[in-house]
């Protein structure tokens, strides 16, 4: 059997998803009050944590001793060419500021692409230990404790009983134009939920818990585990090549399959399908 098959990676990423999120609560519980090892990225209000960066390098090390010839595209800057045709887009902690903040909403995010399509993946929730994963046509689940079911996107057909989740870029000009965009929607749709976690809401909308998802501006590695996961659970979701940088500020759409036809009017509307305008320099 081949080991490039999305079956294969799909088991790869739920292991090295699971172990990295033991490793982030044991490291976690060591260091107490995280706030004394933390630095910013993009902003003052983008925070990284020495957690996040030890992940990473845990993933990285383990990707290059299993499988050498694969690429890797990590949030903290870790990056390998593939030989293989496989590359690997990590994400250590995906919520940063939740985890910063104690709130149980953050995970590690595992995406294996193949010759840049996303093919199989893992987020682990790593307060909870719950594990969501999928393979290209093997379907998506959900994993707690012991008990493993399969996931699939929730039935709405109506855009009036829709429950939407979205975020926010970390510059308060971006974050200016995305609520606008939202406010335009809020009066279409049941309510909105920000829950702080790109992987964590495309896994959501496999569950069923919201119905539609959209954000502007991530990367590719807080949504490419996510997206299979969302797919194989029945959704219909589009975003942007893997190789594209979340600072054009594409979209990443995705919705609940009964939407399909009612809800792209509704999104094109409000400025959705289209990347955040260039900001004046």
């Amino acid at each position: 059997m081949s080991h490039n098959t999305p079956a294969v990676l799909r088991t790869l990423a739920v292991d090295l998803a699971t172990r990295t999120a033991e490793k982030i609560n044991a490291r976690r519980a060591e260091l107490g009050d995280l706030r004394a090892y933390v630095s910013t990225k993009s902003s003052v209000v983008d925070p990284v944590t020495v957690v996040d960066t030890a992940a990473e390098a845990f993933i990285s090390d383990e990707l290059e001793r299993l499988r050498p010839a694969d690429g890797l595209v990590g949030e903290e800057g870790n990056e390998g060419a593939s030989t293989s045709g496989v590359s690997w887009i990590v994400d250590p902690i995906d919520g940063t500021v939740n985890f910063l903040y104690g709130l149980p909403h953050y995970a590690v995010s595992v995406g294996a692409a193949v010759d840049g399509r996303p093919v199989a993946g893992a987020v682990v929730n790593v307060a909870t230990g719950t594990i969501f994963s999928a393979a290209e046509g093997e379907g998506a689940t959900v994993t707690v404790g012991e008990k493993t079911v399969p996931l699939q996107a929730s039935a709405t057909v109506d855009v009036e009983t829709t429950l939407l989740a979205t975020g926010f870029s970390y510059s308060a000009a971006r974050r200016a134009q995305q609520v606008e965009i939202l406010g335009r929607l809020m009066s279409r749709v049941r309510d909105v939920r920000r829950m702080g976690s790109a992987a964590l809401d495309l896994c959501a909308l496999a569950a069923g818990h919201v119905d539609l998802y959209y954000e502007h501006g991530i990367h590719s590695w807080d949504y490419a585990a996510g997206v299979i996961i969302a797919r194989e659970a029945g959704a219909v979701v589009t975003h942007p090549p893997l190789s594209v940088t979340g600072q054009e500020f594409r979209p990443v759409v995705g919705y609940a399959p009964g939407l399909g036809g009612v809800i792209d009017p509704v999104l094109e509307a409000a400025g959705v399908h289209q990347p955040l305008p260039t900001l004046p320099h």
